[in-house]
């Protein structure tokens, strides 16, 4: 049996199973469509009744009935129910005029037949029957099978209620006998049609795939010629798509060559660097299985390349050895490890991290990465000192310009000065107390920048930031209740404990200085909210309040040491500048958002306890 009639067989095969499954859903849902016709007019129907029978009944307290017996309620009931000529038309008028109405009868509740279609069934009891919903609601098949199985009749009743009280139902029953004579036309109509759209796409499918499946022979000889490297073509003699198909799969052909050459020299080149990374990098596939070693790997397993590339996870970790014990479960569950520290075999400290490679959501691969810690805190401990310094050098521009100010006013009225005691003016005194005050503010600028160039000791313990949240809550709020602003707190309760290694003083006045900004900036009150909560492995706090915001031309500017936009209240330009050097001293970060006239919110990030190493205890800090 060849290739070709298998998949010619196949395509007629899906083609016509389609077909016969939008006809079976076709007639399924035809036949549903009529039982559900059948279903409303019956409910239309026994409603019509229903309303009948209500109108027949007059109001039982202005007859002479008794209406505290229901014995003579009952019997008054059913005397007035059959006397009505309305409702005895009505009844008569359902079986005569509707074709699946087989009877009609309003039944008491013991199931005694007050009024009948067939009057000799009046006084009689009444024999239960299936609701018309159990038709309505099976299956195709098992509708099938209650429509042309024997003949039986279902009922569509609902209850009777007389002078608020229930007295009965009023059932309709449908006959299958009388629904499959006016089903079966229709149905009949359906599966012939039905049955030649199947034969219409069994020959059209099978016609078709023979067709279009003709040229692959010629094409699978293209192939071939392709991958051996012989298949020349030209432009000519390509019009017909067997000829367009060859023309490019000679193309393809050649981009592969052309692939397979760009390929070497890449992996020529890939490993050339791999050898001059200090890092050693495993790159595995899907399979946990290694394609590319550095050179640095073989010193931190020991083992040489050559005895590692293409061996599995499992065979080169072994499970009694610390790396091993972390890294193959990882492997096994597909989970990504994230800076693991473990001591190698010549006592160095190395740092683990494993990194799951995926496509479009689907694990192709992973990367395994092996540094020197010692090596990793060094650069970023230099990393830090840069950014310190550059910190520094930020606040000692604008000392120096601070400072440029009072030296030049001093200048000026020594001059003035000079001239004046040779006149022995009287107005010398004035000059001296401008000299006396601008040396002064002199002073403090000068006190201020040597505060935040002198190195300090930090006193790091480990501490729940939320304390601190709390802590600086409780010395903000006499300040807070003086401009009517409320504090309040949104903190993760619990055992949730937001823990981060810090000096406790220097965070809070950080903290501090932005809540108390936070309430001076909101003139008419409001609200001031501290929050907290942890971002994988940093800790972030912010404190959001509903103050003026910070214009735009002062918001590259308020991190700056005396930059402040506290005109009236005498801000001294000391407190952003402060929380910025602190947050730098703790590894941390400080952003912030703002709206004009809406509030402005402070982000304060600041390391996980054990998530980043800190300085220790008695570790001196530069700012």
């Amino acid at each position: 049996m060849s290739r070709k009639f298998i998949i010619v067989a196949v395509i007629t095969t899906l083609f016509t199973a389609l077909v016969v499954g939008f006809s079976w859903v076709y007639l399924s849902q035809l036949l549903r469509q009529r039982l559900l016709w059948a279903d409303e007019t019956a409910s239309q129907l026994t409603n019509q009744l229903q309303y009948a029978a209500s109108k027949a009944v007059p109001d039982l307290t202005s007859t002479r009935v008794n209406t505290n017996n229901p014995k003579a309620m009952r019997t008054a009931v059913t005397n007035f129910l059959q006397t009505d000529t309305n409702l005895n038309d009505m009844l008569e008028s359902v079986v005569g005029n509707s074709r699946i109405i087989y009877d009609a009868a309003i039944v008491n509740p013991g199931g005694i037949a007050i009024l009948d279609t067939n009057p000799a069934l009046n006084g009689t009891a009444v024999a239960s029957r299936a609701p018309l919903s159990m038709l309505r609601d099976a299956g195709f098949r098992r509708q099938l099978r209650m429509l042309y199985g024997a003949g039986s009749v279902y009922d569509v009743s609902i209850p009777l209620e007389l002078d608020g009280q229930q007295f009965g139902s009023v059932r309709v029953g449908v006959s299958t006998v009388f629904l499959r004579s006016e089903l079966t036309p229709k149905l009949q109509l359906a599966g012939f049609f039905s049955a030649l759209a199947i034969f219409c796409s069994l020959v059209l499918a099978a016609v078709v795939s023979n067709l279009a499946l003709g040229p692959l022979k010629a094409i699978s000889r293209d192939l071939d010629n392709a991958s051996a490297g012989d298949l020349l073509l030209t432009e000519e003699g390509t019009e017909d798509e067997v000829g367009l198909v060859s023309l490019k799969i000679a193309h393809l052909g050649r981009q592969i060559r052309d692939t397979n050459q760009i390929f070497s020299a890449l992996k020529d080149n890939v490993e050339q660097v791999m050898t001059k990374l200090q890092d050693g990098l495993m790159l595995f596939t899907r399979d946990s299985r290694v394609v590319l070693v550095s050179a640095s790997a073989e010193k931190f397993l020991g083992r040489p390349r050559r005895e590692i590339l293409g061996r599995t996870a499992q065979e080169i970790f072994s499970d009694g050895s610390v790396l091993g014990a972390v890294v193959l479960p990882a492997f096994q569950k597909q989970r990504q490890l994230a800076q693991y520290e473990f001591d190698a075999a010549d006592g160095r400290r190395v740092q683990v991290s494993l990194d799951f490679i995926q496509e479009k959501g689907t694990p192709i691969g992973a990367l395994l990465t092996m540094r020197d810690a010692e090596s990793v805190r060094r650069i970023e401990d230099e990393i830090e000192i840069s950014r310190r310094l550059s910190a520094s050098g930020r606040l000692t521009r604008g000392v120096a310009h601070e400072v440029k100010n009072p030296i030049n006013a001093i200048v000026l009225h020594l001059q003035l000065l000079q001239n004046k005691l040779k006149q022995d003016d009287p107005d010398t005194r004035r000059h001296m107390d401008i000299i006396g005050s601008e040396i002064h503010r002199l002073d403090r600028v000068v006190q201020i920048l040597v505060d935040f160039t002198r190195p300090r000791d930090l006193r790091l313990e480990d501490v729940d930031l939320r304390k601190i949240l709390e802590s600086v809550s409780v010395l903000a709020a006499p300040d807070a209740a003086r401009h009517e602003v409320q504090i309040v707190l949104e903190l993760p309760k619990g055992d949730d404990a937001l823990m981060v290694r810090v000096d406790s003083d220097l965070m809070k006045q950080a903290i501090l200085n932005l809540v108390l900004n936070g309430v001076q900036s909101m003139s008419e009150g409001g609200t001031l909210t501290l929050k907290a909560r942890r971002e994988d492995e940093m800790i972030l706090a912010e404190v959001m309040d509903q103050g003026s915001g910070i214009p735009p031309d002062a918001q590259e500017k308020i991190f700056e040491l005396y930059f402040t936009t506290k005109d009236k209240e005498g801000g001294s330009g000391i407190g952003l500048a402060q929380t910025y050097q602190i947050m730098q001293w703790h590894y941390g970060s400080i952003d912030f958002e703002t709206i004009v006239g809406a509030g402005t919110t402070f982000r304060l990030r600041i390391p996980a306890a054990l998530a980043k190493p800190g300085p220790r205890a008695d570790e001196e800090i530069t700012a």
